[in-house]
């Protein structure tokens, strides 16, 4: 297996900022790793909220993750200004992978990239379901 490497910006479609916090450091000085988990939620469903496919109070399909992934490469710790970018890497009926790199303000390699899958589902019954229309439309301008 090939060792994973940073990726460059030209891999993603779509960048948004994201501050660090003073809480987002540990007690070795710099952002913890679980915390790149968040950025990547944000990052995702924040373009999601802005794409007008997702409510999170009255969307009645929602996604939820069901698998997740990370690798790190070079340290980031708050004062940071970070980029998260993001890009579709796969959609399939009901579920959609979204790759995400996190890169410090203006660098050109991700400092840390994963990825996240996401299965869609109705809000009350947690069933599976296909992907919407305008979710399709808004996933396919980040593939």
């Amino acid at each position: 297996m090939d060792r994973p490497q940073p990726r460059p910006r030209g891999d993603f479609r779509l960048f948004l900022p994201i501050g660090t916090r003073w809480m987002d450091n540990d007690v070795y000085g710099h952002i913890n790793n679980v915390t790149y988990y968040s950025f990547f939620d944000t990052a995702v469903n924040r373009y999601l909220m802005d794409s007008g496919v997702l409510d999170i109070a009255r969307s009645q399909v929602i996604g939820l993750v069901v698998e997740t992934g990370c690798h790190y490469f070079a340290s980031l710790a708050f004062p940071d200004d970070i980029e998260a970018g993001i890009r579709l890497a796969r959609m399939g009926n009901t579920s959609v992978r979204y790759e995400v790199g996190i890169f410090k303000k203006g660098a050109e390699l991700t400092a840390a990239h994963g990825h996240f899958v996401h299965v869609y589902v109705d809000q009350a019954s947690r069933r599976p379901v296909p992907l919407p229309g305008e979710l399709r439309r808004a996933l396919e301008k980040i593939a």
